[in-house]
Formats: structure tokens, sequence, C-alpha cells
């Protein structure tokens, strides 16, 4: 399994944690029984447990309780704080609310647009829209992905109230969190990697005695 922690492969042995008058797993209520897994990350050493609900003897549910979300991708020191703070709580909220994630990822959306691509201010719909252009074909994509898996059309308030708590299809969320992602890398990442870079060649040109390269027009 991949470590919720680290995100780091890992091979999962899991444990049972047991009551110490009886050494019984399982916690019985009005919704039948419980317990609680654990298994321990082989590279961050730190515990992974998951509450087990048995509904029947067929039927059973799991839910992560250590860490509370799966993390992600860390996010560069590139990114502004301007927009870390909506992409990381729409990342805390993942697990208990696809919902309330998918909302907090399409507001962080909509203001990157506005604040890093500068597209005039309207509906999120017509953001995407009018920030196409601006992308390689991928990315430009990606992005319209968001539009479509959230069927704007068909659900208006996602692009006119962004941070209304409405209903996502499954893996909409997770996909709006990927395409803040690949945009971050290319509206901050690569540009400052690529500045570095020509930083770095210039330096050596003025060693050697040559003019630095020409800005870009």
């Amino acid at each position: 399994m991949k470590c919720p922690h680290c995100l780091d492969s890992f091979f999962e042995s899991w444990e049972q944690m047991r009551r110490a008058s009886d050494g019984d797993p399982y916690l019985e209520d009005v919704d039948f029984r419980w317990r609680v897994d654990y298994t321990t990350c082989a590279s961050c050493t730190k515990l992974v447990m998951k509450l087990v609900h048995i509904q029947t003897d067929q039927m059973q549910t799991e839910s992560l309780i250590r860490p509370k979300a799966v993390s992600r991708t860390r996010l560069p020191a590139e990114v502004p704080d301007e927009f870390v703070g909506d992409y990381r709580e729409a990342c805390l909220v993942l697990a208990d609310s696809p919902k309330a994630s998918a909302a907090l990822s399409r507001r962080c959306l909509q203001n990157l647009l506005r604040e890093h691509f500068g597209v005039k201010h309207g509906n999120l719909a017509d953001e995407i829209e009018a920030v196409l252009p601006k992308l390689p074909s991928h990315l430009a994509g990606a992005v319209d992905g968001v539009r479509n898996i959230g069927n704007f059309a068909a659900h208006p308030l996602k692009s006119e109230n962004t941070g209304a708590i409405l209903d996502v299809l499954p893996g909409e969320a997770e996909w709006s969190l990927d395409v803040l992602e690949s945009l971050f890398d290319f509206g901050f990442v690569q540009p400052a990697l690529l500045e570095a870079k020509r930083d770095a060649l210039n330096q050596k040109l003025e060693e050697a005695g040559k003019p630095p390269m020409k800005d870009a027009p």
C-alpha cells in the first residue's frame, strides 16, 4: 500500500487492537460491530489506523482515522501563500467531505485564474474558457475537465457560487486537486526553475566576457 503519511509504498501487515481485559477486538452498539486496525509504515515508521464497521457478516466499511486524510504532494515553496490555504484545507477535508473539498478547490481555482493568470472576473465557467488559450494543450484539457466533470451547465452554482457545498461525482474532488497542482507547477514552479537556470547561464557568460541572454519579447 501507499503510506498516507509519506506516500512511500510498503507491504502492510494489519493488526487488530484488542481490549486489555479479554483480548476481544470488537466493540458493539446498535449499528453492529466496530474494531480498529493498525499497521506501521516501513519508511516513516508512523502508525496508519482505520476504523472498521462490520455491518453484516458479508459487509463492512472502513475509514481512515490516522492520519485523518491521505497526504498529497507537498506544495513547493514557489506557490504563493494566498493560494496555499484553500488548497491545504481542500486536501484536509477530502476524506470526510468530497463536496466541501471540491468547493474549496473551485474557490482556489477561481482565485488563481484571476490573480495569477489575469482572466476577467466573471463566473468560473467563463473564467476557465478565458484561460484555456494561455495554457499548453494537455493542461488546458485538464482545466476544462473541472467544468465538464462538474457539469456546470446542470449545476450553475458551481461556477456562480464557487464556495457552495454541492453534490459531486466520484473522483471530482480529487481531480480538482490534481488540476490545481498542475497549474501551480506551470504557473510558479517551472518559471522559477527556468529563471534560476537563466541566471546561472548568464553568470557563466559574464565570466567568459560575453553578453547575457536577451530577455524574451
